[in-house]
């Protein structure tokens, strides 16, 4: 979402410099690629240096910024420290996680949420929750209420788009018949993403429909992963779940499902992945985490977290639609995602909004 969000201000004449706290990674050379500087600070969270505030002040100092927008928990922390340290550069503050479980998520991460919401009232002059479940949690967790703005993710409906040829070529490459039904789902192998509820309810709609397969696509859902595979072959999944790993066409891959799926069990805000297949025209079954179910609405289906019986039920009623009927729910989503979701849309609330606080 930052990407995208630069990338857009970018053709509209607005200069941005983009410091990692950590690493470069894909989304550094992207941003490389289009002509955005990008420094990586090296904060190492496993061993936490806390002198590295004072280098990134000097770098704010020396870039004179007009205004800092930062990124995640540790990054509101770090950035709005040094942007006062830096001569009180105006500080924007973003919110991209709902709940934390307390039995999954470090302890040092929580320790930074409550210290940031704290400080809350003091460095940010604005805090953006992608999501209003995530702003309403942080309020009820300290945050200042006063600062909060609601600005949801944008999609770039250019490149996330129906792709009639991708159907077919989607499932020739997995060496599957045309006709095949086919669930996705696109993340990273992460604890909050719930991938053991998804296998699951995957194994029980096999016994009634064991022709539908299912595409799991992001950083570590590949063969390597020895744990992944463990949960796969203990629920006999292993013929019928494709494995794919990282993704550099993920539109493709989108366009050409039946269905996608979020089934996190917690943490989500506004899961992009959602976004990205309703502007293929793909319906979604989620987990009723963060925003799923007022971003799906009436185009898909939501179900209760850490229930595999009612994710496979779902799946099993929305393909048991005529393609007809799941077509116009495609097409719904996508409608959706253009009048509310849409890149230019969302880019221009945060154009308002940097103009407001920056100029």
């Amino acid at each position: 979402m930052l990407a995208r969000l630069v990338f857009f201000l970018k053709e509209e004449g607005y200069p941005f410099n983009v410091i990692s706290l950590t690493g470069d990674g894909l989304i550094g050379k992207q941003l490389r690629a289009a002509g955005i500087p990008v420094k990586i600070l090296g904060f190492n969270p496993q061993k936490p240096n806390p002198f590295l505030i004072f280098k990134l002040a000097r770098w704010v100092r020396e870039s004179q910024p007009d205004g800092i927008h930062t990124w995640m928990y540790h990054a509101d922390l770090l950035g709005g420290l040094a942007a006062r340290l830096a001569g009180n550069v105006p500080v924007v503050w973003a919110l991209h996680n709902s709940t934390l479980d307390p039995k999954l998520t470090k302890v040092s991460t929580r320790w930074v949420v409550k210290l940031c919401a704290v400080l809350s009232r003091f460095l940010p002059q604005k805090i953006v929750a992608c999501s209003m479940v995530s702003r309403d949690l942080h309020v009820q967790s300290g945050y200042a209420a006063e600062r909060m703005e609601y600005i949801p993710n944008g999609f770039d409906t250019k490149v996330f788009k129906p792709d009639a040829e991708a159907r077919s070529s989607v499932r020739e490459e997995l060496g599957l018949p045309a006709n095949t039904s086919l669930i996705g789902f696109m993340a990273r192998f992460d604890p909050q993403k719930d991938l053991t509820n998804f296998i699951q309810a995957a194994a029980i709609l096999h016994q009634t429909d064991p022709d539908v397969h299912y595409v799991l696509a992001g950083t570590g859902l590949d063969p390597e992963n020895l744990l992944l595979m463990k949960v796969i072959q203990a629920n006999g999944m292993i013929d019928f779940i494709h494995l794919l790993g990282r993704r550099e066409d993920t539109p493709r891959l989108n366009a050409a499902l039946d269905l996608a799926t979020v089934s996190s069990a917690y943490g989500e805000a506004f899961p992009l992945v959602i976004g990205e297949a309703m502007a293929c025209e793909v319906p979604c079954v989620a987990t009723d985490v963060g925003d799923s179910k007022l971003v799906i609405g009436e185009t898909g289906i939501t179900v209760p977290p850490r229930n595999p019986n009612a994710l496979a039920q779902a799946w099993k009623d929305m393909l048991s639609l005529s393609n007809q009927e799941r077509q116009n729910l495609g097409k719904l989503a996508r409608q959706k995602v253009l009048e509310n979701y849409s890149i230019e849309k969302i880019s221009r609330l945060y154009e308002k909004l940097y103009l407001d606080m920056f100029s």
